[in-house]
């Protein structure tokens, strides 16, 4: 059934006047993953995108300990990150911030690491996972701007970007290389200690969120009125435990996504459909006009 259908079907309908009501009540955080931005042209991991080109995400372990698996890190990053630069956020992180500027919402956590809530205009955005627009050093923890490592990666590498056509861009902000150019890369080192090895400054897989980052989402969980999930599919832990806190406390749970969701069973209301669809169609319904 088409994601249309769907949302002229009464069920569907009553649905989504409900979840319009309650958002209209204001008190809603939001907590967005990989499905929101997939309509800006990156893809998620486990969605319709995300199948179409697998990825294995780099783990933060293998990336700590492997000067091999930096190295072809930054080459498939330097690559990606262009595309990342230049996404454009789209009308569900358009709805996100118009539902802000309305006084509606309590806040926002996202799982992404895109930047595209902020570039839409909206405030305050706790980015659980990090950041993909900026650098920390490993060594001295100095962090910087990404786009400053993207011009000294040119400056070491030139014409890296040109040399070749390569595919789709990854979840993480890669792509596929050829392992010939990853191993002429050249990887450049932090300028404030001199030495140390950079590294995004995002969460890898199997790095744990800081703690003071989570204490910050769990406190506004507990002083909203409603959850609001948007494109996840609540597999990671990271994200899955604040709609179990926001059930256990008798929070209302929603949630927009394409496809089944780990939270399904703790949710008040589900509505199936594209982001760039559904939400600007709720927000106009929950603002007026």
């Amino acid at each position: 059934m088409s994601a249309a259908a769907e949302l002229s079907d009464p069920a569907v309908a009553a649905d989504q006047r409900w979840l319009a009501r309650e958002i209209n009540n204001g008190g809603v955080l939001v907590l967005s993953g990989a499905g929101l931005s997939t309509e800006s042209g990156i893809p998620d991991y486990r969605g319709p995108t995300g199948r179409l080109h697998p990825a294995t995400p780099m783990t933060f372990q293998e990336f700590t300990a492997s000067p091999a698996a930096r190295r072809r890190y930054w080459a498939r990053s330097h690559r990606g990150w262009q595309r990342i630069e230049q996404a454009e956020p789209n009308h569900g992180h358009q709805a996100v911030a118009r539902l802000q500027r309305a006084g509606l919402l309590s806040g926002v956590i996202t799982q992404n690491v895109d930047g595209l809530h902020q570039a839409a205009g909206a405030r305050d955005v706790i980015e659980l996972h990090g950041g993909l627009n900026r650098v920390t050093c490993l060594s001295c923890r100095a962090t910087s701007d990404r786009d400053e490592l993207d011009e000294r990666l040119v400056a070491a590498n030139p014409g890296a970007r040109e040399a070749l056509d390569a595919g789709p861009v990854k979840p993480d902000g890669d792509v596929e290389l050829a392992e010939s150019e990853i191993a002429s890369f050249r990887l450049v080192d932090c300028l404030d200690c001199g030495a140390g090895p950079l590294k995004p400054d995002v969460v890898f897989f199997g790095e744990n969120v800081p703690p003071e980052r989570v204490a910050r989402c769990y406190a506004l969980v507990e002083a909203s009125r409603l959850l609001l999930v948007l494109g996840s599919s609540l597999t990671v832990a990271s994200g899955f435990r604040f709609v179990r806190r926001a059930a256990a406390r008798g929070i209302a749970v929603a949630i927009i996504n394409q496809g089944a969701t780990r939270g399904d069973s703790l949710a008040d209301v589900l509505l199936d459909g594209p982001l760039g669809a559904v939400l600007p169609a709720l927000a106009a319904e929950a603002i007026g006009g």
